[in-house]
């Protein structure tokens, strides 16, 4: 399975399969081979992502249903474009109304037919909670909300059945056992119904399935009789009491105590909740994906995609979530075109964030991952590393920031599992103790101790996870990352005694039962140590990416989902490794430069990664403004809110989101008011996220009025003339340096080996800051316009459009011709992408250091892609390339120049554009 390029589309309420296939010419004539989409499966109502799935067996209605899906296929069909799907096994949308399967868990328990396809413990440490599941979606105290009004018993005459409703929203069933207590003394006739609900238990096993014939006779005698209708809703009016009186609500709250679950304050799933989140997200439940019949079940409608060819493949979202990623990748390869006509191969990549020094597994039955190594990669090679020690200084001095950032992120994952995750940590030491007491050397460990040692363990943890297997199997890069986690524990904490982290390692490497007869449960140590994997990755997504990242603002273009932000830069060597072990591992893996989860835009970093060169200038510029800001609010000092670290991160949004209609000239207000509050949701959420001086849980109104208060004042048109006087000027020097930054990254994307992926709009600008700034609405009129533009100058004069594009890059045309030039030629000689070898290129001369260049063959095809680094250096390169090996000569897919292979000059080379493709002329 060959893919050319995909662009990765946003499926919601507002852009549906309809929409989707609107755009399928634009796609087509743009050059991508495959449409890549964000989850459509059916999700919970109004989902803006898809992520919250409720069923895997149909497709979302509120994106046009099965007939707009038939139109879309159909529409992509005829321009010859194809499908990868974006696939959620590790999680499910739960609250609401509308997800079945955890619906019928609420009603029965532990007896229910899914209760084992969620992962949810039925025998908490918390005697309130043995046998009932949490429910944690309340937005105050449960007696609170019952009192007022906000828990009411609801009869759903259609089905027959009771619920009590939160907010109207969330259905909480009652058991079909329990119905006689609403409903016999309501009537004569409902008296014998009542009985037969509650001996149900008489038919068991088949107990849910003789509560549902009861249900419909219910539901019959209320649609017949409405004298028996009336006295049910008599009987439901009674049980809701009245708000304000506390007394009036006794038996609803008896008949609540006696459910399968327990509804409380959100902020209770903290300390006490008892079924596996994605994260810390108490509305997404995960689910026993290991499990046959579950796989089964939740794979059915898009294996039969797969084998009837509707779609290539499948993007596996959070595959670190899951028990056992490699056995379900395995299992997907073995099972998804079972009974197909035709054993094609499908294209499979899979989310999983890889540390600086950790490697994909190369035993996994895959084509690689989603790309963010190489999008940091991206960023890195373009950052100026001499100005590290710059900006370490300018950070300290202005916002006072010191702490190593490996520090904060510690600190955060331990913040992360003291609060919102703690019950998480709490449930494996409870597991851990039950396995030391299985032999007496290890009995005294009790869960207190032992929980203190896992904190500090998965604190320290230099990857998300490890992949020990129920077999047994743990590998030497496990083994590496284990010990040095280790090791760093040990020194954190020292008042633990040294055989409880003996006792943890052999345990989490499964060594504890390598030897028969260790007097350990094989099976018992190996579920704790695998239930430990899958909580080290959520804790290191909320610590890092999620807390750490909106803390350390030094500079935040490396801040990004798979980034490393003390790591200052990439090396042209380490550039080339990487792709050239792409190349040689993963050809098919993706590249990505944004997506829906990135922090910012891919032109966003390019801007932001211009800073780099003008370090001095950026500490003159910001302390201006900061001046300017702060005196204007009474503030010279810079005591008052918002603190330092968030105005300096502000500064930095403000640079790489301002619009290109505001760099210069007279100031369009209606672009302001629309970036003023791009700018303060992204803000609210940085501030949020980094948990300092406000949360999600405990927002602080008051520092968040100050915090907004000073995006208002800093983009007041009427009272901010001094500081946009100062900032505008800046900014569009930025912009101009962004601009080239864009340019060489773009080509460098969509000439390396792999599999590039545009994100929905980025063939244009890509200003966007945090979610859910990046999923704003994408004009493809006007791409599509400009395509028709350019398409008849360029095959005109290539080299003076380009020239002439690239000279008024405000409007990113010159983003988009190279984008259609590229891709075009992807298509045309999918062999060399797809498999064409690669060489960096070491150039020499004063300016080599600036020069990224490197060669890629196959059979008879050559490619040759120099890049320009650093454009603050100026235009000219003082460099020389090393003799390619070849002969004849080449043109530049970009401008249409043609050039002789045998004496190539980088003065010629770049004479028009920072970059150049060069192909050999047949």
């Amino acid at each position: 399975m060959n893919v050319g390029a995909t662009y990765r589309l946003q499926f919601h309420q507002g852009f549906g399969f309809d929409d989707a296939a609107a755009i399928a010419p634009y796609l087509a004539r743009l050059g991508v081979s495959h449409v890549y989409a964000s989850p459509y499966l059916m999700a919970r109502r109004g989902s803006t992502h898809g992520y919250d799935i409720i069923d895997h067996n149909q497709l979302n209605p509120e994106l046009g249903g099965d007939e707009a899906f038939a139109r879309m296929c159909a529409a992509f069909d005829r321009h010859g474009l194809r499908q990868i799907l974006d696939f959620v096994p590790n999680h499910m949308g739960v609250g609401g109304s509308r997800n079945p399967f955890w619906l019928d868990v609420l009603a029965w328990g532990a007896d229910s037919e899914y209760a084992g396809w969620f992962d949810i413990d039925w025998n908490p440490n918390q005697d309130y909670l043995k046998g009932k599941l949490l429910v944690p979606f309340l937005g105050d105290q449960y007696g609170a909300e019952l009192e007022a009004g906000r828990l009411v018993l609801k009869f759903d005459e259609a089905s027959g059945s009771f619920a009590v409703w939160a907010y109207d929203t969330h259905a909480l069933p009652i058991c079909p056992l329990h119905y006689a207590r609403i409903i016999s003394a309501a009537h004569p006739d409902l008296e014998q119904l009542g009985d037969a609900f509650t001996f149900a238990t008489e038919w068991r096993p088949q107990i849910a399935r003789r509560a549902a014939r009861l249900q419909a006779e219910l539901a019959e005698l209320v649609r017949d009789n409405l004298e028996i209708r009336a006295a049910i809703h008599a009987a439901v009016s009674h049980l809701n009491g009245r708000p304000g009186e506390p007394e009036s609500w006794a038996e609803l709250d008896a008949l609540i105590q006696d459910q399968h679950w327990r509804v409380a304050h959100f902020r209770v799933a903290g300390d006490d909740i008892n079924y596996r989140r994605f994260f810390n997200i108490n509305e997404l439940a995960g689910l026993r994906i290991e499990l046959p019949d579950l796989f089964d079940h939740a794979h059915r409608l898009v294996f039969r995609l797969l084998r009837d060819g509707v779609i290539d493949g499948l993007r596996i979202d959070h595959v670190d979530g899951l028990f056992d990623p490699k056995q379900y990748v395995e299992r997907l390869r073995r099972k998804a075109l079972d009974g197909a006509s035709e054993q094609r191969p499908f294209y499979l990549v899979v989310e999983k964030i890889l540390s600086h020094h950790e490697s994909l597994r190369d035993d996994w039955a895959i084509e690689g991952t989603t790309g963010y190594e190489y999008l940091n990669l991206l960023t890195g090679v373009l950052v100026d590393p001499a100005a590290e020690e710059a900006f370490t200084q300018v950070y300290a001095e202005f916002a006072g920031a010191k702490e190593p950032f490996h520090e904060v992120v510690r600190n955060c994952k331990i913040r992360i599992m003291q609060t919102e995750m703690a019950s998480e940590l709490t449930v494996l030491a409870r597991d851990a103790a039950r396995v030391a007491r299985q032999n007496r050397r290890t009995a005294d460990f009790t869960q207190n101790i032992l929980e203190r040692a896992l904190r500090e363990i998965i604190a320290c943890f230099p990857v998300y996870r490890t992949y020990l297997t129920l077999e047994g199997d743990f590998g030497e890069a496990d083994q590496r990352d284990l010990s040095w986690a280790m090791a760093q524990a040990r020194r954190h904490r020292p008042d633990l005694d040294k055989s409880v982290f003996d006792f943890c390692e052999a345990m989490l490497s499964g060594s504890l039962v390598a030897e028969p007869k260790s007097g350990f449960s094989r099976y018992a140590v190996l579920r704790c140590a695998m239930k430990f994997q899958q909580l080290s990755g959520p804790v290191m997504a909320k610590g890092l990416e999620d807390t750490a990242f909106y803390r350390f603002n030094r500079f935040v273009a490396l801040n990004e989902v798979g980034g490393h932000p003390d790591r200052f830069g990439t090396t042209l060597a380490a550039f080339h490794r990487a792709n050239q072990v792409r190349a040689e591992n993963w050809p098919q893996a993706m590249l990505s430069s944004s997506t829906h989860d990135t922090k910012r835009g891919e032109d966003t970093r390019a801007r932001l990664v211009a800073l780099s060169e003008l370090p001095e200038e950026w500490q003159r510029q910001v302390q201006a403004w900061s001046r300017i800001l702060r005196a204007r609010r009474g503030d010279v000092e810079g005591h008052a809110p918002p603190d330092r670290n968030d105005e300096y991160l502000f500064y930095q949004l403000l640079l790489g989101a301002w619009p290109v209609e505001l760099l210069s000239g007279p100031i369009d207000q209606d672009a302001i008011d629309t970036l003023r509050e791009r700018l303060k949701g992204a803000m609210t959420k940085s501030v949020r996220e980094a948990k300092l001086h406000s949360s999600w849980t405990a927002p602080d109104a008051a520092y968040e009025e100050a915090l907004l208060g000073f995006v208002d004042d800093a983009l007041d048109t009427e009272r901010s003339g001094a500081f946009l006087d100062q900032f505008r000027p800046f900014a569009e020097k930025v912009a101009a340096l962004g601009a080239v930054n864009t340019l060489v990254q773009t080509v460098l994307k969509l000439t390396s080996p792999g599999v590039p992926d545009l994100y929905q709009g980025t063939d244009l600008w890509d200003l966007s800051l945090v979610d859910p700034d990046n999923r704003r609405p994408v004009d493809y009129g006007q791409r599509r316009t400009f395509l028709e533009e350019i398409a008849p100058a360029l095959d005109r004069d290539r080299a003076g459009t380009m020239r002439a594009l690239f000279a008024d890059w405000k409007d990113a045309r010159f983003k988009l011709a190279t984008v259609q030039t590229l891709l075009d030629d992807r298509r045309r000689r999918p062999g060399l992408y797809a498999e064409g070898s690669y060489e960096g290129l070491a150039a020499k001369g004063a300016d080599a250091e600036r020069v990224c260049a490197f060669v890629r063959r196959h059979e008879q095809e050559l490619l040759v892609v120099v890049a320009a680094r650093f454009p603050g250096r100026g235009t000219s390169v003082d460099a020389t390339l090393p003799e390619i090996a070849g002969q004849g000569r080449v043109r530049d897919l970009l401008t249409g120049r043609e050039l002789s292979l045998d004496s190539l000059r980088l003065d010629e080379v770049l004479a028009d554009l920072p970059v150049a493709v060069l192909v050999n002329i047949d």
